[in-house]
């Protein structure tokens, strides 16, 4: 009977809105407050392992003479892919820059695009001009289909060719419709993948001055991720995912692939992110990988650079395709293998959603701790403050906070200067919505593939980079 009345007791007690918002409150910060600290944990353990190869001298970027690699004459042939889908207000100005940018005879580009996108073929002519390096694949099917699938077609283009002309492609490059190559770029991937079957160079997005917060944010986040977190991959040997851009693949394992996959080509056409699933088949294949940073006697980078989108609608979009496939395709597609720093690498790859989710939280408890604070502040009191263990936490927080800030920070300005180091920390709130939403939106489209939707090429508004601009109006 005791028990009975205690518990009336509790049903009969009524709490205040107050009292269930300080609940909401204290439940979210420490949700969030708990896992923003593991997450700070796994990026210092990435850093501990970045500043050791620092000191080792395994993390060393080469120095090269751009003069000796531009237009230098290649081993073999060399066939340049691109996929496009509507791209006809970008294709024309990247190809014309590639053609300048790699003079060399023995480099074939082949720019795919669809039946049903006429503008973008008219587009693809027009950049490459009178110049027969250039050839233009129209998919026999009406586009969108997935990106994967126009490579595919594009890969058939080039068996068809070797067969036709009796040669086999030394190496095979991937690019975006919008990317900017960089002049030193083919020579040193040509060599490169003499000793290497996939080689990825960094890629470095072009600061936008018409978008600082949505289409600049990109740079930091590439800058700390091509300058840390693959070069701690390929020292440790672990599977090196492609970026789709700036990479180039030997002959050989592309057709290893594809007669394993016993598919139309070498890349998966139900994912939405292949180039990530490229990049880790060719590991579980046997095959070397390598991700080469290079820097000329001027100091630049050689990597590809582009444009990212400058709309919050279409970051999101691209990010969201991205988490998709990377994060929650690749986790039923590619599962869990390899060791111990493997299984770590995978784990980071697919930690967007639980980030999303994580920043949500924590943006939530700020719109919340100035009610309660306010609340407090006229008399009303507030439900709970935090006790020992729960202000340890936060402070561990903040110091992560302070540290990872000050790491983006260093990345960012060692490629770009410290002007736009300096806006890291301004575009920090901006990167975190955009996670949030590509997050929501991911999830939302993955729930919906397992209902029975069909993955589609969800493009992006893409944006000439002012080196191709150049390079066109200098063929015009």
């Amino acid at each position: 009977m005791g028990s009975k009345g205690a518990l009336q007791g509790m049903l009969q007690e009524a709490w205040t809105p107050l009292e269930w918002l300080a609940l909401v409150e204290r439940e979210l910060l420490l949700f969030a407050a708990v896992f923003f600290l593991i997450g700070a944990l796994d990026e210092f353990a990435m850093d501990l392992a970045w500043f050791w190869l620092r000191l080792t001298g395994r993390a060393r970027t080469m120095r090269i003479d751009r003069g000796s690699h531009i237009g230098r004459p290649l081993a073999g042939h060399a066939a340049l892919v691109i996929p496009a889908w509507r791209e006809e207000s970008v294709i024309g100005d990247t190809i014309a820059h590639a053609l300048v940018a790699w003079p060399q005879d023995a480099l074939r580009i082949y720019v795919g695009c669809y039946r049903n996108d006429p503008t973008t073929a008219r587009a693809i002519m027009a950049g490459a001009g009178d110049d027969p390096r250039v050839r233009l694949v129209v998919h026999d099917c009406d586009g969108p289909t997935t990106k994967a699938d126009c490579l595919n077609r594009l890969y058939g283009a080039i068996e068809a060719d070797e067969a036709r002309y009796g040669f086999d492609y030394r190496l095979v490059l991937l690019h975006d419709a919008e990317d900017a190559v960089d002049p030193a770029a083919l020579s040193l991937l040509d060599a490169a993948i003499g000793l290497a079957d996939f080689v990825q160079i960094p890629v470095l997005p072009e600061p936008q001055g018409g978008s600082p917060f949505v289409g600049s944010h990109y740079c930091e986040e590439f800058a700390e991720a091509h300058g840390k977190a693959l070069v701690v991959r390929d020292a440790f040997g672990a599977a090196l995912p492609a970026a789709g851009v700036g990479c180039a693949f030997s002959r050989p394992i592309l057709r290893r692939i594809a007669e394993e996959m016993d598919t139309a080509g070498p890349f998966s056409v139900e994912s939405l992110t292949e180039d990530y699933e490229l990049g880790l088949k060719i590991e579980a294949a046997g095959g070397r990988s390598w991700f080469l940073r290079a820097r000329g006697e001027d100091g630049r980078l050689v990597a590809t650079r582009a444009c990212f989108p400058a709309m919050l609608n279409q970051a999101v979009r691209q990010k969201a395709r991205w988490v998709h496939g990377i994060a929650l395709q690749s986790w039923d597609r590619l599962g869990w293998s390899g060791g111990l720093f493997e299984t770590w690498m995978r784990l980071r790859d697919r930690r967007g959603p639980l980030t999303s989710l994580v920043l949500f939280c924590a943006y939530a408890v700020f719109l919340l701790a100035p009610l309660l604070w306010l609340a407090g502040l006229v008399g009303l009191g507030r439900p709970w403050q935090p006790d020992g263990a729960v202000v340890v936490l936060l402070w561990a927080n903040v110091a992560s906070f302070v540290w990872r800030t000050a790491m983006r920070v260093a990345f960012t300005a060692r490629e770009y200067g410290l002007k736009q180091g300096a806006w890291t920390v301004l575009r920090l709130p901006h990167a975190n919505l955009i996670a949030i939403l590509a997050g929501r939106r991911a999830v939302a489209a993955y729930l919906a593939t397992l209902l029975g939707a069909r993955a589609r090429w969800d493009k992006t508004q893409h944006y000439s980079h002012p080196a191709a601009l150049l390079a066109r109006q200098g063929a015009g």
